[in-house]
């Protein structure tokens, strides 16, 4: 499943805004400065980068992460200018943006969303001199000198918040709403009814689909059917965090995290969460293309960081009240196995249609992960939408 997903156009704001070039820098190396002024290659010597981002910058989820990322460049980075564009379509536009950031002078291009390749690997083709990222999706065909993606292993840390919802649900119903239906989000939700499954074998998840990654009436919809169903803890994979969070909260709901820290917005039902901590590897992809370094390293490739790397950007939220020390003692027990030579997706794990997706004894890597998960695990309520 490659399939690049687009969102309706929307009617907002394309402008860009150029960062004030003020704060300080924590790495204070000038001669690491002055040699990537001499560097040739992809990206090298750049003394402004380009962020475009699908929503608002504060969406308590997604985007606002990778904004917090951006502005993390800048403090790193005082002798950068660094643009942002927000609310950029998955289409055309997001063309248009990324000419209109390297037409100011930018040389590396971070094109934030998961529609976004396209748009992106298109732009690269164009400008060979450009260093072009693209956060998540996958290149499928060979991979230009200049481009590349970036993720973190996603599903580890959902896994993890999953043991903490199947300790926390009386109903034993979870919910889950996701926006697409591409391996990301499916191995999410496995992940998440697994994590549950390994504490509470009676669990199960209920899923809807809302066919956009930010669609505010669309997410109060699924999370008030959800409700009706008797779902007691919900979650979700979308941009905007803040309408399910809230709506768990005023219905007296718990709800688990996603993309950044919304626990401010349900103080009596946050159970747990996962967010992004982009700012080490946005500061790294940075200076490996301004050292001309870009081409043949790690990210020049489809680049997929976990927890056996030690650097994986998706990490675990703050708890809620209601884990008790037991259910941290066990994630964090799991957490070290998963870190050590472990995986969520450990076989056997069983289809919703009872087929076998993970083997008994098998510990698939990143990529078979991703490749395999096309279809739900077992305990999962709801179908796939037709293609």
């Amino acid at each position: 499943m490659r399939t690049r997903w687009l969102i309706p156009a929307l009617a907002v704001s394309l402008a860009l805004t150029a960062a004030a070039c003020g704060g300080s820098s924590d790495s204070g190396d000038d001669a690491a400065e002055g040699a990537a002024a001499t560097a040739t290659g992809p990206g090298a010597g750049s003394k402004k980068v380009g962020f475009i981002f699908v929503g608002p910058k504060d969406d308590y989820g997604y985007n606002q992460a990778a904004y917090a990322g951006s502005q993390a460049v800048k403090k790193h980075y005082p002798d950068m200018e660094v643009l942002t564009a927000e609310n950029v379509p998955e289409d055309d536009n997001a063309t248009r943006v990324m000419e209109k950031m390297i037409a100011e002078g930018a040389k590396i291009i971070f094109a934030t969303s998961y529609g976004h390749l396209d748009p992106g690997l298109k732009v690269a083709e164009s400008h060979p001199d450009v260093v072009v990222v693209a956060q998540g999706n996958f290149i499928a065909t060979a991979i230009p000198k200049n481009a590349g993606t970036y993720f973190g292993t996603v599903y580890e840390p959902v896994f993890l918040a999953g043991i903490a919802a199947g300790k926390a649900t009386k109903s034993n119903k979870l919910g889950y709403v996701y926006a697409f239906p591409i391996p990301q989000t499916i191995a999410n939700i496995n992940a998440f009814q697994l994590g549950a499954a390994s504490v509470n074998p009676a669990v199960q998840t209920y899923v809807v689909n809302t066919s956009s990654w930010c669609d505010p009436a669309k997410q109060a919809e699924a999370a008030k059917s959800l409700f009706a169903q008797g779902i007691d803890v919900i979650t979700q994979h979308q941009d905007c965090t803040a309408t399910i969070t809230k709506a768990a909260e005023e219905a007296g709901k718990m709800v688990v995290g996603y993309h950044a820290d919304a626990s401010v917005l349900a103080p009596k039902g946050w159970v747990a969460g996962s967010e992004w901590a982009w700012a080490d590897m946005y500061i790294d992809i940075v200076k490996t293309a301004r050292e001309g370094k870009f081409t043949g390293s790690p990210y020049n490739g489809n680049f997929r960081v976990g927890y056996k790397d030690g650097k994986n950007p998706f990490v675990q939220s703050k708890f809620g009240t209601m884990v008790d020390a037991a259910t941290k003692k066990l994630i964090e027990d799991q957490k070290a196995k998963i870190s050590k030579d472990g995986s969520p997706f450990v076989g056997p794990v069983l289809a919703q249609d009872g087929s076998t997706m993970f083997k008994s004894g098998e510990t698939p890597d990143y990529a078979i992960v991703e490749k395999l998960n096309v279809k739900f695990v077992k305990g999962v309520v709801g179908d796939l939408p037709k293609s």
